[in-house]
């Protein structure tokens, strides 16, 4: 008797999801609760396990294709499988013929890149003269007016072609003609030039290729919260800077003994975490959320962390993070972060969430105004550590400092509460002390 594989309730408002890949080939063996085919939904993957054992006989959906919930995406034949079962010998078989087919794509696009295009006869208009440097505001006039550099005498230093030089032989070039009495002294062919009539535009050499991908659920997702950020909420962005040399010289003395004790490196992000939460709970209104008419203020702290996953940024939430040690922070972010880039994280680790941290500055970024995650009010923006001269006592001194921004509604958030809310997260981060004592 065959079974049917459906596709499972995966959550409020989901009502659709993409077939990811399927983890099982036809005619190979699977066990129940066994994963069979991972699902993408436009907030996270999930696997969906074999409802009996058996052998699966039949795929009606493949990768790619889009599925609603409760629709049958495969059948599986019930019956305990045995050890032996091979899979079917067409699916090995296609998947070599695919995997060659896109191969040769592969093989014949490079092919095409990588085919020179036909050499000019002559020799493009602005490039310079062997010995000679055209300036880049020069060679801008030459191909305006097409002209080459070796008709125009350079003045600048190492024979440097100047802008002035062009603007010089161009005016020269439109001046009336000379009088009678000296007519040999007429440049003609400048002056030809001069009106000559534009050149063609240059046609595009090389292959000029586009791939049209359609969005995954997730980044539709994505955008979608993005854009009804913007909006509806009110943003505003605030910034300033933090002296990390506290956080760096207490990482260097505890490092060791951090990691032989929990297993996990002691990061920024644990430091941080704990300096908004002190930070929330003198600015409540940063941790609160606008429902109707209404105004709803938090008395716990769940804070999202953004992490670059395989398919996209995810936010998944440390719950009730006011109860957690620097190590389990450490240790749940290293997690998160793993799982991400397997699309393993689960529904429900992406949901709710009082107050959000982002880190560009792990990509590299000085300076960036994040975007509220809705229906949150507040996210805080963390960006490159760069020694940079600061005046400390009189004196000025290199420390490593970092920029913070953040974006908060204004509907809800005034600018007293949020440069406070700053100041407070920089208070303890320059004195990490002060979030034990909580002072």
């Amino acid at each position: 008797m065959s079974v049917e594989l459906k596709v499972p309730h995966v959550g409020e408002s989901i009502h659709e999801v993409t077939i990811g890949e399927w983890l099982k080939a036809v005619g190979q063996p699977v066990r129940r609760d066994e994963p069979v085919v991972a699902l993408e939904t436009d907030k996270a993957s999930m696997e969906v396990p074999a409802p009996a054992s058996g052998t699966l006989i039949e795929l009606l959906k493949q990768p790619g294709d889009t599925a609603q919930v409760g629709d049958v995406i495969a059948r599986i034949e019930e019956g305990e499988p045995a050890a032996a079962v091979e899979p079917a010998p067409a699916a090995p078989r296609l998947e070599a013929e695919a995997e060659a087919e896109s191969a040769g794509k592969r093989t014949a696009t490079l092919s095409v890149v990588a085919a020179p295009g036909p050499e000019p006869a002559t020799q493009p208009v602005g490039r310079a003269a062997p010995g000679r440097r055209v300036m880049p505001a020069a060679r801008r006039l030459l191909d305006e007016h097409g002209l080459r550099p070796q008709d125009i005498t350079p003045t600048g230093p190492g024979q440097r072609l100047l802008k002035e030089d062009v603007l010089r032989h161009l005016e020269q070039a439109a001046a009336p003609p000379a009088p009678a009495l000296a007519p040999r002294l007429a440049p003609a062919a400048p002056a030809a030039a001069a009106f000559a009539p534009p050149p063609a535009p240059r046609a595009p050499v090389g292959a000029r290729e586009e791939e049209v991908v359609p969005m995954t659920p997730l980044r539709r997702r994505i955008a979608e919260r993005l854009v009804q950020s913007q909006a509806e909420a009110a943003s505003l962005t605030t910034f300033n800077e933090i002296d990390m040399s506290a956080v760096f010289a207490l990482r260097a003395q505890y490092k060791a003994p951090f990691q032989e004790k929990y297993g996990v490196k002691l990061g920024f992000m644990s430091f941080f975490v704990k300096a908004a939460i002190e930070a929330l709970k003198a600015q409540p209104a940063l941790n609160a959320e606008i429902r109707g008419d209404a105004i709803v203020y938090k008395h716990y702290y769940d804070i999202g962390v953004a992490i670059g996953g395989g398919r996209g940024l995810v936010v998944p939430v440390l719950r009730n993070a006011e109860r957690m040690s620097f190590a389990e922070v450490e240790l749940a972010i290293g997690d998160f972060a793993a799982r991400a880039q397997q699309n393993r994280l689960k529904l429900e680790e992406l949901q709710g969430g009082t107050f959000t941290i982002s880190n560009g500055g792990v990509y590299g970024s000085l300076l960036s105004t994040p975007i509220i995650n809705p229906p949150q009010v507040g996210i805080l923006g963390m960006h490159n550590i760069q020694d940079r001269p600061m005046a400390v006592d009189g004196q000025v001194v290199i420390r490593p400092m970092m920029y913070v921004a953040l974006t908060y509604d204004h509907r809800i958030v005034d600018g007293r509460e949020s440069v406070t809310f700053l100041r407070r997260i920089k208070a303890c981060i320059e004195d990490p002390s002060r979030i034990l004592l909580e002072i």
